[in-house]
C-alpha cells in the first residue's frame, strides 16, 4: 500500500509470539498432581466443641494428674451439652469453663450463639471394666494410630496443611486484634498445591477462604482484605509466586449466619484438620476430650514423634508410622514403617531401631511426652492443631532421638 514496512519490528513481534506459543505448549505438556488440605478456625462449631472438651480435661489434670477423662461436647443455637465419663478427685465448674471458652473464642450477643447460652452437664464416672485394664498400664482401648513426617517444610509437615493453618492463624489474630473489624469467629481455609512428576511442589493452584462476617460489609471488601492482608503475606513467606492463583473467597457471596447458630458442632469431627490434612492416613480416633491413657490421642502423638525423628535423622524423606493396640495390653500389637520408597536404609532396620529406642507402651508414652505434667494446655492444641506446631513447645515435636537412631542404624 506504499507505506514503510518495519522489518525489524515484525521480526521482533514474530519472535515474541513464537516464544509465547512454545512456552504455552511447554506449560501444557507438564503433568501435575494436585493435593488439597483444609483448616478451620477455633470458632468453627466442631472446634468449639473440641476446645471445651479439652478445657475440661485441662481443669481435671490441673489438680489431679491421674484423672480419667472421656468428654464429649455438642453445641447448637443457644445450647451446649457436655457428656461422657470422668473420674477425678477434683471439682470442675463445667458451666464456667464452657462460658469462658466461648467468650475467649470471640462469640458475642447478636451472633445467635454466645457465652449466655444454656449449658447441660451430663457427665458420669468411667466404667470400672475399662479402668481395670488401664490401672495395670494397659491401653484404654483397642485401635490403630498413624503419625507422619515429610521433608516439605522446616517442621517436617505437609505444606498444604501448613499453608491452610497459617492463613487461618493470621485471619483469626487479625479478627481478635480488631484489625479486621467485620470478621466473625467461624472461618475455613483450603489450599490446593500442584506437584510435578518428581513429587515436588511446583506452585499454588487455588485457595479457598470462607469467613463469617458482619452484615454491613461488602463482598468486594472481604475479598480484597482476605487476599491482600491475609493470604499473600503467608504465600510470600514461603516464596510462592502470586500469579495465576485461583481465589475463592466466600464463594456463596454471604456468610453472616455461622458458628453453632448455622451448623451444629460435635467433638471429634475434625480429625484430619487436627493432624496432617489428609496427607497421611488416620486411624479414625479423635484426640480432644481424652486423657493420655486413651491411645487414640497419646499413641498418635507418639507416632508423630517417631516419624519426625526418623526423617530428621536422614533415614527417609517421608515416613509414616502405624501403631496398633489392644485394650488392657501394655505394648503395641504391631508397628509398621512406610517410607514410600524414600528410605536410605532397609525399612526393617528402621523398625528394629524404633523398637530399641522408643518405649511405646501407654505409660512409656505418657512419661516420655510429658502428657500429664501440665506443661502445655490441651485446649491450645484443639484450637490450631495437635501436630507440627511451632508456636508452643510440645514434646512430640522434639528431635531428641535423632542421634540414637543414627547410631542404631550405624549411619
Amino acid at each position: 500500500d506504499g507505506k514503510d514496512f518495519n522489518t525489524s519490528l515484525y521480526l521482533e513481534l514474530g519472535r515474541d509470539f513464537l516464544f509465547y506459543i512454545l512456552n504455552f505448549k511447554e506449560e501444557q505438556m507438564k503433568k501435575f498432581t494436585y493435593f488439597t488440605s483444609e483448616f478451620v478456625s477455633p470458632g468453627h462449631p466442631d472446634k468449639i466443641s473440641d476446645q471445651i472438651a479439652d478445657a475440661i480435661l485441662d481443669a481435671c489434670l490441673k489438680d489431679d494428674l491421674n484423672s480419667r477423662v472421656a468428654c464429649e461436647v455438642f453445641c447448637t443455637t443457644g445450647l451446649v451439652v457436655v457428656g461422657g465419663e470422668i473420674t477425678t478427685s477434683t471439682y470442675i465448674d463445667v458451666q464456667d469453663i464452657v462460658r469462658k471458652k466461648i467468650k475467649e473464642i470471640g462469640y458475642r450477643p447478636g451472633m445467635g450463639f454466645d457465652s449466655d447460652c444454656g449449658v447441660l452437664n451430663s457427665i458420669h464416672a468411667q466404667s470400672p471394666d475399662i479402668a481395670m485394664g488401664v490401672d495395670i498400664g494397659g491401653a484404654g482401648d483397642q485401635g490403630i494410630m498413624f503419625g507422619g513426617a515429610v521433608r516439605e517444610t522446616e517442621e517436617l509437615m505437609p505444606l498444604a496443611l501448613v499453608l491452610s493453618r497459617e492463613i487461618l492463624v493470621r485471619l483469626t489474630n487479625m479478627m481478635k486484634s480488631g484489625e479486621i473489624k467485620w470478621a466473625r469467629p467461624d472461618q475455613k481455609s483450603q489450599v490446593t498445591l500442584a506437584y510435578d512428576e518428581n513429587g515436588k511442589v511446583d506452585h499454588v493452584d487455588s485457595i479457598v477462604v470462607s469467613v463469617q462476617h458482619d452484615e454491613d460489609v461488602t463482598h468486594d471488601e472481604i475479598e480484597k482484605t482476605v487476599i491482600e492482608k491475609v493470604v499473600r503475606p503467608v504465600l510470600e513467606k514461603y516464596k510462592f509466586s502470586l500469579d495465576n492463583i485461583k481465589y475463592y473467597i466466600n464463594p456463596t457471596g454471604r456468610f453472616v449466619i455461622g458458628g453453632p447458630h448455622g451448623d451444629t458442632g460435635v467433638t471429634g469431627r475434625k480429625i484430619i484438620v487436627d493432624s496432617y490434612g489428609g496427607y497421611f492416613r488416620h486411624g479414625g480416633g479423635a484426640f480432644s476430650g481424652k486423657d493420655p491413657s486413651k491411645v487414640d490421642r497419646s499413641a498418635a502423638y507418639a507416632a508423630r514423634w517417631v516419624a519426625k525423628n526418623v526423617v530428621a535423622a536422614g533415614l527417609a524423606d517421608k515416613c509414616e508410622i502405624q501403631l496398633s493396640y489392644a485394650i488392657g495390653v501394655s505394648h503395641p500389637v504391631s508397628i509398621k514403617v512406610d517410607t514410600f520408597g524414600t528410605s536410605k536404609v532397609d525399612e526393617n532396620k528402621i523398625s528394629e531401631a524404633i523398637l530399641k529406642i522408643f518405649d511405646l507402651s501407654p505409660k512409656g508414652i505418657e512419661k516420655a511426652l510429658e502428657l500429664r505434667e501440665g506443661k502445655f494446655q490441651y485446649q491450645d492444641l484443639a484450637a490450631f492443631g495437635h501436630i507440627g506446631r511451632t508456636d508452643i513447645d510440645i514434646p512430640w515435636e522434639r528431635l531428641n532421638k535423632v542421634e540414637e537412631l543414627k547410631k542404631a542404624i550405624e549411619l
